[in-house]
């Protein structure tokens, strides 16, 4: 999630909030601007916000703690307008798990719901009206949150929490990859939905909603054949192996003349003496070549541009871990080692190359394989 801000830690947790949540604080703040509210009216409004993160993020932390009893650690959680996003570093192992930690989330809000109106005598606004919810009391705003956070997440529509009930509930009868694609399709009708009802209505976050809805249903499915696809695959079947090393005392003209004579963007570099196919970890960017040549020009040696950004990953690992890496650590390739020595790089489009390759050959798998790593979100 980039454009986030780091909150601090719940539970070992990183805690981030993503400036679109901004969207829902302005919206409160003008909506008490626009009415002339007294001080103590907009001090109310600020513990409101202030209440509203503290429900999405036991929301989150029900599917996280959840998920850390079958041994699945999360990464972080991120707080978003429509909710939050607590991303998995996998998916639990059987579908019956998975349908556990996708129904925590709003468990935790039902939980809430029922301690409110059962024990404190809570209850609800009277009208669904905006101007109505705005003038509501302090908790029964909270209690509508709630309400909203449960309901509203159970829709069966990726990345949803109903979307991943749906396709854990599906997966007990159907292959992995199947099932995935069948919530995602409905999740899909879903978004087409939202966004007809959100154009013949006038209401935009409606529309907003569809896009996440379609994006996040979408990429699901294809994430999850990906790694159906890439099942039993090592990663030196996909690694570029025709690839230049570079010495940290080369300049920046040289590793400028290596990017223009072939298709590799992204060059390891070494200790001036070592062996070429020494792993020291470092690596000249393209980005770094271009920032140092701007900056210096060619005659600006590696070692001042070479970041410690490319992991090694051994070549006869299984592909779809080295997949996960790139993709969660957000590095541009990995330097694929053999008895501690680089026999080739691997990046993003290495794998979507021989995945095409694999396609047209036939070798796609048919989608029966069980979820076998990768990071999810929830």
């Amino acid at each position: 999630m980039s454009w986030s801000w780091n909150l601090g830690r719940v539970a070992g947790i990183p805690i981030f909030v993503h400036w679109t949540f901004l969207i829902l604080i302005a919206w409160l703040v003008a909506a008490g601007v626009m009415e002339n509210r007294s001080l103590v009216e907009v001090l109310e409004q600020g513990a409101f916000v202030v209440a509203l993160f503290g429900c999405v993020v036991l929301h989150e932390l029900g599917h996280a703690l959840t998920a850390r009893r079958f041994g699945v650690p999360t990464s972080d959680i991120t707080l978003l307008p429509i909710g939050g996003v607590a991303r998995l570093q996998r998916i639990p192992d059987r579908p019956g798990q998975e349908l556990l930690v996708a129904l925590a989330g709003p468990a935790v809000n039902v939980v809430i719901v029922a301690l409110m109106v059962g024990v404190f005598g809570v209850r609800l606004p009277s009208s669904a009206d905006s101007g109505q919810v705005l003038h509501a009391g302090f908790w029964s705003k909270i209690l509508l949150v709630n309400v909203f956070l449960a309901g509203f997440n159970m829709l069966p529509a990726f990345p949803m929490d109903g979307g991943r009930v749906l396709r854990a509930l599906l997966a007990m009868k159907l292959p992995y990859a199947k099932a995935t694609r069948l919530a995602a399709s409905i999740g899909q009708l879903m978004a087409i939905a939202f966004g007809l009802f959100g154009l013949s209505n006038g209401a935009p976050m409606l529309l907003f909603i569809a896009l996440f809805v379609w994006i996040g249903a979408e990429s699901e499915a294809v994430q999850v054949a990906e790694r159906a696809a890439l099942k039993d695959v090592a990663v030196q079947e996909a690694m570029l192996t025709d690839f230049h090393t570079l010495q940290d005392d080369d300049t920046l003209g040289r590793a400028a003349e290596l990017l223009l004579a072939g298709t590799q963007q992204d060059f390891p570099v070494v200790q001036t003496g070592g062996g070429e196919g020494d792993a020291d970890g470092l690596v000249l960017t393209r980005a770094n070549l271009m920032a140092g040549l701007s900056a210096r020009g060619p005659e600006a040696p590696i070692r001042e541009f070479a970041t410690a950004a490319a992991p090694t990953v051994d070549a006869d690992g299984p592909l779809v871990a080295a997949v996960g890496v790139l993709r969660e650590r957000g590095v541009p390739c990995l330097q694929v080692t053999r008895g501690g020595r680089v026999v080739g790089l691997l990046t993003l489009e290495n794998v979507g190359e021989l995945l095409m390759v694999r396609e047209a050959l036939g070798k796609v798998g048919d989608g029966s394989v069980a979820p076998a790593g990768g990071e999810r979100v929830y």
